[in-house]
């Protein structure tokens, strides 16, 4: 791919670029102050229409429609994309799993960008069934985190298997677009009823995930064939990686929306690189995929029996290796670090307490203190690098790792 070297450091500066002006002309705060009000206004609208539908309760839908949502939920896509790994489509879980995090990273972009309210609770009935769903509630409404990613996945599933498969009727695509809106019209329905997102979350989760969706097959196949290259991909990948952890907007509150991005951010690195390594080996479009002679329902199954426990332990000692690293890494270089969730000593030791800096810190001279000056961060969440080696990791061994081991037991 000729020319590689200049677009990928194009690409790099362009994000450095957004990230000094984005920051130094408070555009987050000037959108916010334009958009907020508007849309906190249609949320406030939209209330009598959800009280509408939910006069129409009953458990049966309650089930039906909690147990949609965590169906295409992203604990679901964590789930199943490793599965879809080792059923041989790996152009397909590649895709799936890269336009998850897109979807991910802009859609949360949007929200905390707009930091716009969900509908109030009460009046509105608030169904939340599984532990993910109350995450997903403490996060901002606009857009509808579901109804976009239904609309993008499912419409390059759509895609990918009719542009794969030739059928002679056409009734049969018919029939596939169908159930994907279908499928997008419950999920769009069952957040109103659920009482998790106003009308104006689900239009706006419907346009942007159509316009995600038509730029994604657009340059689908120019991604997947630099994936799979050996042009500098992985240390590309690497810096936008970092990189895309500080281009993220300040909400107007906390919320969990920036810890999915990192973890979806690590996942997307670790897929990369283990698939630009390995690539020849087991993800080419001639491996084996289930259901062929090379590759029996009773072979995928013992290669989920094997690969679910490798990954959950990588998953862990990813984790652990971090939370040891990280900090002893940032002490020696100079950079305050403080933790919230994975380092519970940190909130008090290493002078780090209420994001005040010691005076040997303050009294580096080094570049990276001088980064942190720039950025005007009196320390750094340490719990950000720990989340994104640890799924970095994750997905490393879903791609590499396992695989490996499957050749070696013949799996």
């Amino acid at each position: 791919m000729e020319g590689s070297g200049t677009w990928q450091g194009l690409v790099l500066v362009s994000i450095v670029t957004w990230i000094c002006v984005s920051s130094y002309l408070k555009l987050t705060h000037k959108f916010r102050s334009l958009l907020q009000p508007w849309v906190a206004r249609q949320v406030v609208g939209g209330v009598p229409l959800i009280l509408n539908i939910q006069k129409h309760q009953n458990r049966l839908l309650d089930a039906f429609f909690s147990g949609l949502s965590c169906v295409v939920s992203v604990p679901f896509y964590t789930a199943f994309l490793p599965l879809l790994f080792w059923s041989g489509h790996g152009r397909l879980a590649r895709q799936m799993t890269l336009l998850i995090a897109f979807c991910d990273y802009l859609g949360n972009c949007i929200k905390d960008v707009v930091s716009a309210p969900r509908p109030s609770c009460p009046p509105v009935r608030r169904i939340t069934a599984t532990k993910d769903e109350e995450d997903n509630a403490m996060e901002y409404g606009l857009p509808s985190s579901h109804t976009l990613n239904t609309v993008c996945l499912s419409g390059y599933l759509f895609h990918y298997v009719f542009s794969s498969f030739e059928h002679e009727n056409a009734s049969i695509q018919y029939y596939g677009f169908a159930f994907a809106c279908l499928l997008v019209a419950l999920i769009a329905f069952g957040r109103i009823y659920l009482g998790m997102h106003s009308v104006v979350d689900i239009i706006a989760g419907l346009a942007i995930g159509v316009l995600i969706l038509g730029l994604w097959l657009t340059v689908n196949e120019k991604i997947d064939d630099f994936i799979t290259s050996k042009q500098n991909v992985s240390s590309f990948w690497t810096a936008l990686s970092f990189l895309l952890l500080f281009a993220y907007p300040t909400p107007e509150h906390e919320t969990p929306s920036y810890e999915y991005h990192t973890a979806f951010n690590g996942v997307a690195l670790g897929i990369v690189a283990g698939v630009q390594q390995t690539y020849s080996q087991f993800h080419h479009e001639a491996a084996p995929r289930i259901f062929s002679p090379e590759l029996p329902v009773s072979a995928y199954l013992g290669r989920v029996m094997v690969g679910i426990p490798t990954i959950l332990l990588v998953k862990f000692c990813s984790k652990s290796l971090a939370k040891w690293i990280l900090p002893t890494v940032s002490n020696a270089l100079g950079i305050p670090i403080r933790s919230t969730t994975y380092i519970p000593k940190l909130k008090l030791d290493n002078g780090y307490a209420n994001g005040k800096k010691t005076d040997e810190i303050k009294n580096s001279v080094g570049y990276l203190q001088k980064l942190c000056d720039f950025l005007k961060q009196d320390s750094f969440d340490v719990d950000t690098g720990i989340r994104f080696l640890q799924y970095a990791g994750l997905a490393w061994s879903v791609v590499d790792l396992v695989p490996s081991l499957f050749s070696y037991i013949n799996l």
